[in-house]
C-alpha cells in the first residue's frame, strides 16, 4: 500500500515537471514571435531625416512641438541624435526608438 502512495506521487511529480517544462518552453516561443512582431522590418522604420510632419507627428508622444523640433534640427548622422541634440527627452525617445531610423544620404 505504501510503495504503491510513493510511486503515485512520484508519477504525479513527474507528470508536473513535464508539464511545466512545456509550459515555459510555451512561453519562451510566445516570447519569440512577439518580438518577432514588435520589431518591424528595416522597411517599415519611419526616417526621421525625410519623414513630414505629419508623418512624425503620428509617432507616439511626438506632437506638434516635437515634430517641427525635429525637423528644424536635420539632418542626424543617428537616431540618438534626438536625445542627443535634446530635440526630444530620453522618456519620448524610448516609445519611438524602435520605429525609427536615420538614413544618410
Amino acid at each position: 500500500m505504501r510503495k504503491n502512495l510513493i510511486a503515485r506521487i512520484a508519477v504525479a511529480i513527474f507528470a508536473l515537471s513535464l508539464t511545466s517544462g512545456m509550459a515555459f518552453a510555451q512561453a519562451k516561443t510566445d516570447k519569440m514571435a512577439k518580438t518577432a512582431k514588435a520589431a518591424p522590418a528595416a522597411a517599415d522604420l519611419l526616417d526621421i531625416n525625410s519623414a513630414t510632419k505629419e508623418q512624425l507627428d503620428a509617432l507616439p508622444g511626438i506632437g506638434e512641438k516635437f515634430s517641427q523640433k525635429i525637423i528644424d534640427g536635420r539632418p542626424y548622422a543617428k537616431k540618438t541624435d534626438l536625445t542627443r541634440k535634446k530635440i526630444i527627452p530620453a522618456a519620448t525617445y524610448a516609445k519611438i526608438k524602435d520605429l525609427i531610423i536615420a538614413k544618410q544620404k
